[in-house]
């Protein structure tokens, strides 16, 4: 019975530590990772600057620009994956933490677009100065929010390589709708019940053109869905964002990538503006059909189980591989 009872106990600490190597080879990726800090007239930024491993002279470099949300530098290591590609390929990767995320400096939620997108210029002039990268090769990556920001970038930055552009958005109102309307129809709200609620969501907006203060805001507020003081205040500063006119800024070569099973963006009328705006010389877009907004597989991206057991097993599995390929492959003919 003791040998027996050992024996279990044997296999199963065995199979704890080959769990626990599995995870940790996992979770280890063919790159360097530095934590750095920028010292900039309005404040200190902080993030990681990751870089291809034995790298010879110089590389160039992928700066990265994040979507909505308290993100950090790594974006709870959802970053990775790229990075690791683009490394594979002699490109850096330069990612911030928000202002107020890991002890960063500062509040996200007080900024603008405009602040966002000079840290970004703040994080580029800086990368200039470092030995190792190469200035004539510096690009930008940006998922979603960012589409507000990389044209402001770009309107000054004019050495920017290429840029990036992941499900980005055009109109911060109508893309507001948009995926209101769609996350409805995913749930099976009836057409009343979405009428309803885009009713409300109109009322909500009337009150944010008029400057109204936040107690006007919760006088009319469902109480189901309240919108914290702080995020009142970032929405006010920033839901007349519209990238429409500011996309002729681009000068360098532009990739889009669109998800197929998006529902925050509008990727078709996305796709219309860019390819009014920006020269068909510079533009490439991609569309990926079965990805989510996150270029997730729609498979994992609908299961928070499944999400979770690939992030913590596989967590190169969790981001479409065809989308890490195509990034990859388009930094190398840079």
């Amino acid at each position: 019975m003791k040998k027996t009872y050992k024996l279990t106990l044997g296999i199963a600490a065995g199979l704890a530590v080959a769990l626990i190597l599995i995870v940790l080879y996992q979770n280890s990726y063919k790159m360097t990772e530095e934590k750095i800090q920028i010292a900039t007239p309005k404040g200190v930024l902080t993030g990681t600057l990751a870089l291809p491993k034995n790298y010879s002279g110089k590389v160039g470099l992928v700066v990265f620009v994040h979507g909505d949300g308290p993100i950090n530098d790594t974006y709870d290591d959802g970053y990775k994956p790229l990075w690791e590609r683009f490394a594979s390929k002699g490109y850096a990767s330069l990612s911030l933490n928000k202002p107020g995320i890991n002890r960063a400096p500062g509040d996200w939620l007080e900024q603008s677009m405009e602040d966002r997108a000079q840290e970004i210029r703040y994080a580029v002039d800086w990368a200039k100065t470092l030995p190792m990268i190469d200035k004539h090769k510096i690009g930008l990556w940006g998922a979603s929010q960012a589409g507000w920001i990389i044209p402001k970038i770009v309107k000054e930055e004019h050495d920017i390589a290429f840029s990036i552009l992941v499900s980005p958005a055009v109109n911060w109102i109508t893309q507001g709708r948009f995926n209101t309307k769609k996350e409805l129809e995913q749930e099976g709200a009836s057409p009343q019940q979405i009428k309803k609620r885009l009713d409300y969501d109109h009322k909500v907006l009337q009150l944010l053109k008029n400057h109204a203060s936040y107690e006007e805001y919760l006088s009319i507020a469902s109480p189901n869905d309240i919108i914290s003081k702080e995020r009142w205040s970032f929405i006010g500063k920033n839901f007349r964002s519209d990238s429409t006119e500011e996309l002729s800024y681009f000068k360098s070569p532009v990739l889009l990538v669109l998800a197929g099973k998006d529902i925050n963006v509008d990727v078709k009328d996305t796709e219309r503006v860019y390819r009014q705006k920006i020269s068909p010389d510079l533009l490439s877009v991609i569309h990926l059909p079965e990805v989510d907004h996150s270029m997730m597989n729609e498979q994992i991206a609908h299961s928070k189980s499944l999400t979770f057991l690939t992030a913590v097993f596989a967590p190169r599995q969790l981001v479409n591989d065809d989308y890490l390929q195509i990034l990859a492959d388009y930094v190398s003919q840079r």
